[in-house]
């Protein structure tokens, strides 16, 4: 057989000139010139390098350019791939080149040791790629890629074939042109094989829903292709399914198609193809690559997922076509048979495992009518008729890359044109379902209106929310075909949105129906005028504006306004406030206010929106519709079921007072309300009916800009900003959005509600009273409780989340009630305020006491909140006149807050930010424990499950904890050391017994590189396997014991579902000691002492109780004799954790492993006594649990790697160079005096934080004492100390303050160990009966309770006591495990005592602690 390579000179493939090269000794191939690339063999052809190559090692397998086995082949093929992709791909090439670069680091060849079709390929690529030539001839291409490309270049049949090429010229202007045109947009990347009016591709949406925007990028990426090229589109409706057709859809996807402006060259149908398809079906059948099934579906599913070939694959041709017949006939039995391709039911690629390629339908088509009863599935249908249709490169998303080698099977068994398969990644939105069945649901389900519900991300869904077809072509076009998966949030899309509609869409006004005031304008008259409806942009025309004496604007606004302030109304201009009336309860009824618009400044003041009352022109009723997404998870994961997260509120409407003007508005309008937002007009007003006497609303959708926080509407003094605005301008600082900046929509209760509304203010009035008084926490605690109570009733009643009202809520309108009555007139006030303000300069200046000082600084502040209350402003400064007045005709007034007033209110004021927890401990103690572990920085996530990286802080309390043991074990004798982490199959089952409980959770090494191991290596679950051999060598005599042995390592068990750092991971570092005796006597005192070695880490340096105990039969460590244990508890999650074990092992592992020793009595050989014994890193997790508190970490002092941080404080722009170094100086000074008085003390000297920031990040971090020190306190030689478990402040000299710290200090240590032990006592409880036994364990406690020691019997009772009740998040219900039995019995057990398992038969041995467990 002769075959003929036609290489195109445009671009040659000079991958495939190679391969003919290599193989035309075996295969008798020629090479000619033309202007496309091709092949022909038979009845096959190929037309890209890649496949060329392909076919052509195929036919010479003894030249192994192909690979000499499957992994290589797998590699090669990915090797072609990214020749013709990313290495061709001129926005690509950079960081391919780079990955190559890495790559070729090591190796000479990309795949084994020889040269292979991946380096034909990728040579060829780079030899034909303008932008290497110019990196190569420019000396700045990478040195290994430059190596490589040199190497294989000098090889003899890279030169024949170099000679053979013809010249490559640059692309110059053309090639900058395009570049250009793709940096306005995203990352389009070029089609391999692509040329000028050559391209076919086609958009094949199935009619069976709307089109949504997922599938808007399809058709507008297939369309940039077309227009690119010049080529042709071709709209193909997927029409293969008649159960799914319908023509009303084809109808609605046809418009929108046209809508989004799209002009396919070609509209056609899969059905128009369904004689030919059939054909096909045949042919495979006649060749044996095909056979007709009739086995049940499911068995049919479960034999491909088991790879089981079916009863009929053997079947022969005659029986088959006999089957297929009956298929065609609609017949009982064919209805039951579909026809599968015979490909490879063994193959990785479940794709491939004798896929369906026709089913039999007795359903009449929406086109062919009855004609046929059978119909090709989808995947079998498009590689036939995109070749049919000469379709040159087939886009599809890469969801589909599973079926791409089924795609080419179908091509190359019909011997059909092979199209190429280009990729790129499906558009994926946060908080929505994107899939046809699932929106159907919604649908179905009257969640929605329709199809085209506003909520919904159909085409027509967006575009009814306000999204334009040029704000969607934008966002389409910006993502490019780039093969990326990534999860995008809908601020983009609407981000893309705003750049079009802003430009253009006119501005009108509407008010909050209910919550208006009236100004009264003197001096205005009621006139109309006509001002622009955009103020940038005269093309949009003019609108009608009604000016007159009665204005209304929203009442939020009102509330903000003062006597004398100056604002500006838009589209008239400045005007001054001359009175604000309020009522009984401090609400503003009405404003006066004088015109003031020769006053043209309106740079600092607040701009209002408002409506003019007039007979001339009535407000138009309007009603503002906000929407919620469907969805409340942002990103759903694969086993989530989408209708848990459904969102039932999505709709929320917000009645208006509208413009005059919006009753000029049509359906489809898109216009700004001013201060609120974009709207688009899905209803237009309507006049009152002459039936109803009724005007129908103009509803108005809210269209979203593209930002997290929606626009002020009303309320917001804009010549002020908000704090996250001003925190936001400062260079340097990242600010995210905190929860106390988004103040929610105002929302009216009555009732019941409004009385729980004041009692919940009441009560957090009452908690702030009692934090300013220092109360005791208990005391502080028990109000919280009730206050959480409170807020849960809220939430049942209302479906909402509790959240206190800002700005203008109801605190301010009591606040206001409370200062009118009675209330100083405000120059009374202003008299008081000057007063006072020089008695505290003269307090300062006259070297006044702290207390004195702190106690007129705070009846100062005490007369301004009364003064801002009573008039709505800040006052600056107090008795300060004269001078300062001067100052203020010159420049604007800066406030400069005195040096001692701001370094008290540093330390008190804390500002809440995302720095901080957001979720409560004893609300969601799953997110709690993540945020404090992370926001602690102990934490970092990592991408392997239930594998955490350990910060520097985590560590840190690990190496306190690894000392402590360390040196108490050295005082024992043991030694360190250190064993391998692997261990040998063989040597892992020694000891059957014990690897029995392990088995599950052994992680196994199976490949070295791309070679299989001779026999799997486990990584250590734990390491007597691994040393106990090694024991067997050095123990021989009684001489050798003890040998005590301990290493500090890390082990890994894989197998569990619910990993938690530090509590249950799948790798986690821990001490294990491994000790042998001659006696039984001398193993066992090492196991009691070693336990009390552990109890003393957790209570005398975590401040943790612990019981001590033993473990029951069935909780022992495997193939040991018994386990004695050290058990904690968590109040917060009502769960026992298991501290600490030290096992007697027994003779059991010297048994197995022959550890043996000559006995120096009887001159024989006896087995050692043995004792394991080990701590985790769980401790750290522990202490985060036991001590941790809603501010973050809580550490004991003598764990803390940081006992005292040590804060500069009153550091003011006021403050001289001097001063702020003389104050740096005595902090270093000071930390290094307590550094070497044994204080582990740090300085925290950042001057881009400020001291409230400060001290919200160490109290995160638990740090148990903060200092304070500020000039102040430098004068009276003294500081300030902050305990982190209490919050309690003392003043300390300096004189005696080492001395101080350290009782300090032991003082926080007793106390936790205090608090911790008796929250543990009063959940330590004895049962004696099962009902008292499992109420007692609902309620969190853990139980001592009478118990016989059977296993049979301990796991009736952990079965029987498991309740519904959520112990932890995504976990099973857990019931009670027996924890250990205490060497502290609460009781002896009686003869009448019975077994706490009401079916237990036998007798009680001892009370066994029971209880949850981690």
């Amino acid at each position: 057989m002769s075959l003929t390579v036609v290489a195109g000179t445009s671009c040659p493939p000079i991958g495939a000139l190679l391969t003919a090269e290599y193989v035309k000794n075996a295969v008798q191939v020629k090479v000619e010139w033309g202007q496309n690339t091709s092949l022909k063999a038979n009845s096959a052809s190929f037309s890209n390098g890649s496949s060329i190559c392909r076919y052509l090692a195929r036919l010479a397998p003894q030249s192994k350019l192909y690979g000499s086995s499957l992994l290589e082949r797998t590699e090669i093929d990915h090797w072609l791939d990214f020749s013709a992709g990313r290495l061709s791909c001129l926005s690509e090439f950079d960081s391919a080149l780079d990955y190559l670069n890495h790559v070729l680091g090591p190796i000479n060849f990309l795949v084994g040791h020889d040269v292979t079709l991946a380096d034909l390929a990728v040579w060829g690529a780079l030899r034909v790629n303008p932008q290497w030539g110019r990196l190569l001839h420019g000396g700045k291409a990478p040195v290994n890629v430059v190596r490589y490309y040199n190497f294989l270049a000098a090889q003899d049949v890279f030169i024949v074939v170099e000679k053979t090429l013809p010249e490559i010229k640059l692309s110059g202007a053309k090639q900058e042109t395009t570049s250009a045109k793709k940096g306005e947009s995203g990352k389009f990347v070029d089609l391999p094989g692509a040329s000028m009016g050559n391209v076919v591709v086609r958009f094949p949406p199935e009619a069976s829903g709307y089109l949504h925007i997922g599938h808007a990028k399809a058709a507008l990426l297939n369309q940039y292709y077309q227009q690119t090229f010049d080529g042709k589109l071709i709209m193909r409706f997927d029409d293969t399914n008649p159960a799914k057709e319908d023509a009303h859809f084809e109808e609605v996807i046809l418009v929108d198609v046209a809508m989004l402006g799209i002009e396919p060259d070609v509209f056609s149908f899969t059905s128009d193809f369904f004689d030919k398809i059939l054909e096909c079906c045949e042919k495979l059948i006649r060749d044996g690559k095909a056979y007709v099934d009739d086995t049940d579906p499911e068995l049919m599913k479960q034999e491909r997922e088991q790879r089981i070939e079916s009863k009929h694959r053997k079947n022969s041709a005659k029986k088959n076509l006999e089957m297929w017949d009956e298929m065609k006939k609609g017949s009982e039995s064919g209805q039951k048979g579909c026809v599968r391709a015979k490909i490879d039911m063994a193959s990785d690629n479940g794709c491939m495992r004798d896929p369906t390629i026709y089913r039999c339908k007795a359903e009449e088509h929406i086109k062919t009518g009855k004609k046929f009863k059978v119909y090709p599935t989808y995947d079998f249908a498009c590689p036939i008729v995109d070749s049919l249709e000469d379709v040159t490169h087939a886009l599809r998303t890469t969801e589909y890359h599973d079926r791409d080698d089924q795609y080419y099977w179908f091509i190359e068994a019909l011997g059909l044109r092979k199209p190429y398969i280009w990729e790129y990644s499906r558009l994926n939105l946060q908080n929505t379902v994107l899939s046809k069945r699932r929106l159907t649901w919604f649908v179905q389900e009257g969640l929605v209106d329709g199809w085209d519900d506003p909520r919904f991300p159909t085409v027509r869904g967006v575009m009814r929310r306000g999204m334009t077809v040029e704000g969607l072509k934008q966002f389409i076009v910006s993502q490019g075909s780039s093969k990326a998966v990534v999860m995008m949030e809908w601020d983009k899309i609407w981000a893309y949105n705003k750049k079009v509609i802003d430009p253009v869409v006119p501005r009108y006004t509407a008010l909050s129906k209910g919550s208006t005031v009236r100004v009264v304008v003197k001096g205005a008259e009621e006139e109309m005028r006509e001002v622009p409806k955009h103020p940038k942009n005269a093309d949009v025309g003019n609108k009608q504006v009604w000016y007159g004496s009665n204005v209304l604007i929203d009442g939020a606004d009102a509330e903000t306004l003062s006597v004398g302030e100056t604002v500006t109304f838009i589209n008239w201009g400045n005007l001054n406030v001359t009175a604000v009336k309020r009522n009984s309860s401090g609400k503003v009824e009405s404003i006066e206010a004088e015109l003031n618009l020769e006053n043209k400044d309106f740079k600092k003041t607040q701009k209002l929106t408002w409506l003019t009352e007039t007979d001339q022109a009535p407000f138009v009723p309007a009603l503002c519709v906000h929407f919620d997404h469907i969805i409340t998870k942002a990103v759903l994961g694969k086993d989530d079921n989408f209708k848990d997260y459904v969102n039932k509120n999505t709709r929320t409407e917000l009645p208006m007072l509208g413009d005059p003007m919006l009753a000029t508005l049509k359906k489809g309008d898109i216009v700004q309300l001013q201060r609120r937002g974009y709207y688009i007009c899905d209803y237009p007003y309507e006049p009152p009916s002459r039936y109803t006497s009724r005007a129908s609303p103009c509803i108005l959708f809210n269209i979203p800009d593209g930002h997290q926080k929606e626009m002020p509407t009303s309320g917001s003094k804009h010549k002020e900003g908000s704090a996250k605005e001003k925190m936001q301008s400062k260079k340097g600082k990242a600010s995210e959005k905190s929860p106390q900046d988004e103040s929610t929509p105002s929302k009216t209760f009555t009732g019941d509600v409004a009385g729980l509304i004041a009692k919940i203010e009441e009560q957090g009035g009452k908690i702030r009273q009692l934090k300013g008084k220092k109360a005791t926490k208990d005391q502080i605690d028990a109000e919280v409780k009730i206050l959480l109570a409170m807020k849960a009733q809220f939430k049942n009643e209302t479906g909402q989340d509790w959240k206190p009202p800002t700005g203008g809520a109801s605190n301010k309108e009591n606040s206001q009630k409370a200062c009118t009555e009675n209330a100083p007139s405000p120059s009374e006030l202003k008299t008081k305020i000057d007063a006072q303000g020089e008695n505290v300069r003269q307090l300062k200046s006259g070297g006044g006491g702290k207390e004195e000082i702190d106690k007129a600084v705070k009846v100062l502040l005490d007369l301004k909140v009364q003064y801002k209350t009573l008039t709505g402003e800040d006052l600056s400064g107090a008795g300060k006149k004269g001078k300062k007045e001067k100052k203020e005709k010159t420049k604007p007034e800066q406030k400069k807050p005195q040096q001692h007033e701001k370094e008290d209110i540093g330390r008190e004021v804390k500002k809440v930010t995302r720095l901080g927890l957001e979720a409560k401990k004893e609300e969601n103690l799953s997110d709690w424990y993540t945020q404090v572990i992370t926001k602690s920085e102990m934490i970092e996530y990592y991408d392997v499950s239930g594998c955490y990286i350990l910060r520097p802080w985590a560590f840190g309390i690990w190496e306190m904890i690894k000392e402590y043991f360390d040196s108490g074990i050295k005082k024992m004798g043991v030694e360190n050391c250190y064993f391998p982490m692997f261990v040998s199959q063989s040597a892992l089952e020694r000891e059957k017994t014990h690897i029995a409980d392990f088995a599950p959770e052994v992680a196994w090494v199976t490949k070295s590189g791309q070679s299989e191991l001779a026999e799997p290596i486990a990584i250590r679950p734990t390491s007597e396997t691994v040393m106990y051999p090694s024991y067997a060598k050095w123990i021989k005599s009684h001489r050798d014991l003890p040998l005590k042995l301990n290493q500090w390592c890390n082990v890994v068990r894989w197998e569990f579902k619910h990993p938690q750092p530090f509590l249950r991971t799948r790798e986690f570092l821990w001490q294990e000691g491994h000790s042998a005796f001659a006696t039984r006597k001398e193993a066992e005192e090492e196991v009691y002492q070693i336990l009390e070695l552990y109890a003393s880490v957790y209570e005398d340096l975590m401040a943790v109780p612990v019981v001590r105990g033993r473990k029951t039969e069935k909780e022992k460590f495997a193939g040991g004799d018994f386990t004695t244990t050290v058990e904690a508890y968590v109040e917060a999650s009502g769960r026992a954790i298991q501290g600490a074990t030290a096992h007697y092992l027994g003779q059991n592992f010297a048994k197995m492993f022959e550890i043996v020793y000559e006995n120096p009595d009887t001159q024989e050989k006896e087995y050692v006594h043995q004792n394991s014994w080990g701590i985790t890193t769980r401790t750290v997790g522990v202490i985060c649990m036991v001590h941790g508190d809603n501010t973050g970490l809580v550490l004991p002092p003598r764990l803390a790697t940081v006992q005292v941080i040590l804060v500069p404080c009153g550091i003011t722009a006021g403050l001289s160079d001097l001063d702020r170094k003389a104050l740096m100086d005595k902090c270093e000074e000071l930390c290094k005096q307590f550094q070497a008085a044994g204080i582990r003390a740090r300085g925290d000297y950042r001057d881009n934080y400020s001291p409230g920031w400060k001290f919200n990040h160490w109290e995160l971090k638990g740090v148990p004492v903060r200092v304070e020190l500020g000039p102040r306190d430098m004068k009276e030689g003294q500081f300030v100390t902050v305990r982190r478990d209490t919050g309690d402040k003392l003043t300390v000299k300096m004189a005696d303050g080492i001395s101080k710290l350290k009782d300090l200090l032991e003082t926080i240590q007793a106390d936790l160990y205090s608090r911790a032990l008796k929250v543990r006592d009063e959940h330590l409880v004895v049962s004696n009966t099962w009902e008292d036994f499992c109420s007692q364990l609902d309620k969190k406690m853990i139980i001592q309770a009478p118990f016989c020691g059977e296993i049979s019997c301990e796991e009736n009772i952990k079965k029987d006591s498991a309740r519904d009740v959520v112990v932890e998040e995504g976990a099973p219900a857990m019931g009670a495990k027996g924890l250990c039995i205490p060497f502290k019995q609460p009781a002896e057990i009686k003869p009448d005592t019975s077994c706490i398992h009401p079916t237990c038969q036998n007798k009680p041995k001892f009370y066994t602690l029971f209880g949850r467990s981690y």
